[in-house]
């Protein structure tokens, strides 16, 4: 699999602290990760506070290894340097013993570094799964994520996914109609 082209970015980028100051335009793309960039994947870390929120870039990987071609596993990078790590999945059954369940794709983990966010690396990363399913064929995302007051169910229904009424595990199920 190709890692998604470049895009240019609105013109924002993340300082330090996070926030977003007017500046030039940065680059933003998805790329695939490799053996040149793999350390720079795992040193990729969210706030304290978020940790019970995703699982590390490690643990992706290795889900990554054992779900083959399902995980589609992508660095996100700023002008080159790695700001975030997202994995989306094709064509899983969540029911498999449901009759009516259907293959479903989206989002298995977003993580944006503790330095990096609020700079839009997020939807950038959403919006570039969205379009990998979109090529795919696929008219919907989905996406699981771990309900509560410091979670992200605000970021995900700002970027149009409505809950289904499902669990996966602990997890809400939300979906958007591509």
């Amino acid at each position: 699999m190709s890692s998604a082209p470049s895009v240019s970015a609105p013109p924002a980028s993340a300082t330090a602290s996070g926030s977003a100051t007017a500046s030039a335009p940065s680059t933003l793309s998805l790329a695939a990760v490799t053996p040149a960039n793999i350390d720079a994947a795992l040193a990729l870390r969210v706030r304290p506070d978020q940790e019970g929120l995703v699982a590390p870039v490690v643990k992706s990987l290795a889900e990554a290894y054992a779900y083959g071609e399902t995980a589609w596993p992508r660095l996100i990078l700023d002008d080159g340097k790695p700001v975030g790590f997202v994995m989306a999945f094709f064509d899983i059954r969540f029911h498999p013993e449901q009759p009516d369940d259907h293959p479903r794709s989206g989002l298995w983990r977003l993580l944006v570094d503790a330095d990096a966010q609020r700079g839009g690396y997020g939807r950038f990363a959403v919006e570039q799964v969205c379009a990998e399913i979109r090529r795919r064929g696929g008219t919907r995302a989905t996406v699981t994520y771990v309900p509560g007051p410091h979670g992200p169910a605000e970021f995900y229904a700002r970027l149009g996914f409505r809950p289904t009424g499902e669990l996966s595990g602990d997890q809400t199920v939300a979906e958007l109609e591509l």
